[in-house]
């Protein structure tokens, strides 16, 4: 099968039927093989409906109901489950990413060589309260990731090798940082292209301020657990330490001014008198807690379940070898 679509929805009942004869009108002009995948997560609306329908018209529609609302992460995860095209294509159903970039970005996966291709909708038609916090969004993410030539990490419109969506796992709210996820599995040929924006047709967005807040979040853990997570002791335990030494040393010379005002007879103050005792003591116990934060994660880290699974692209075992040279 050429092409998986994967298209996550919450409430978009109106938009699906346009939707899907869109992408059947291009598939079928460019003969590719596919199937489009609608992942239902929780609606409310009849948007189930509307998907059990189109799958008796077409073969090539598969849906997955969620109970309730979980998100858009794992609606791609299931999603990404259940794919089976040599190339995975996600796209958002409100009718704002356009099926027709769909033979453009698989020609960069299939021909060009790439891992990823995320869309950058460089002319967008959302309202400023929207634009400004994802500019903002998507500088941090670059500086962060170190993937530089992207402009658009949260485009859901994007295209994958499928051995991409089988071997990085999306939960949480990750779906923003599906690009960093990939690299971290050592995918790196991550491209980009410019893509149509269409303003909304039908429904309401689901932007929040809150996704904004929570993609910083979100963003932060994704690089703790890329740099320190299977190594936390490396960043706790120095941290620790330097705050120990710090409060040790501050501490030790109070004690040191203390012992030779003594020595020379001169009058002065209790240490525990002094703010700075109060300092250095509460920097020694920072540090202290810090470092066993550090042991634990550490212990923790090793007795992880996948504390040694790595992404391993290609193996050549001695049985090979003799096949190889018994065929000569």
């Amino acid at each position: 099968m050429d092409i998986s679509v994967v298209v996550p929805l919450f409430n978009e009942e109106e938009s699906l039927p346009e939707l899907f004869a869109w992408i059947e009108r291009v598939m079928k002009a460019n003969n590719f093989t596919y199937e489009v995948i609608f992942v239902n997560d929780g609606s409310t609306d009849h948007s189930w409906e509307v998907i059990e329908r189109l799958s008796r018209q077409s073969e090539c529609v598969k849906g997955i109901k969620f109970r309730r609302n979980y998100g858009k992460s794992p609606a791609l995860h299931c999603g990404f489950a259940q794919a089976q095209g040599d190339v995975v294509i996600t796209m958002d159903a409100d009718m704002q990413d356009s099926p027709d970039e769909i033979p453009g970005l698989y020609k960069m996966i299939k021909t060009d060589g790439y891992d990823l291709v995320s869309g950058y909708k460089k002319k967008r038609y959302d309202p400023l309260s929207k634009t400004i916090p994802t500019k903002l969004f998507n500088a941090t993410a670059r500086k962060i990731s170190g993937i530089k030539n992207l402009h658009d990490f949260n485009c859901g419109l994007k295209a994958y090798r499928k051995d991409v969506v089988k071997n990085i796992e999306v939960y949480g709210e990750m779906h923003r940082y599906i690009p960093y996820l990939a690299k971290n599995a050592g995918f790196n040929k991550i491209g980009e292209k410019v893509v149509k924006h269409r303003a909304r047709k039908y429904g309401k967005t689901k932007f929040g301020l809150n996704r904004f807040f929570n993609g910083y979040l979100d963003l932060i853990t994704l690089w703790f657990l890329s740099s320190f997570g299977r190594k936390p002791m490396h960043v706790f335990g120095f941290l620790g330490s330097i705050m120990f030494m710090i409060g040790f040393v501050s501490a030790a010379i109070l004690g040191i001014d203390k012992l030779c005002a003594l020595a020379n007879g001169v009058q002065q103050r209790l240490v525990t008198d002094s703010p700075y005792f109060y300092i250095s003591l509460t920097m020694m116990m920072i540090g202290t807690q810090l470092f066993l934060a550090g042991f634990l994660g550490d212990l923790i880290s090793r007795n992880s379940t996948n504390r040694n699974e790595y992404q391993i692209e290609e193996e050549i075992r001695c049985e090979d070898n003799r096949k190889n040279n018994q065929a000569k």
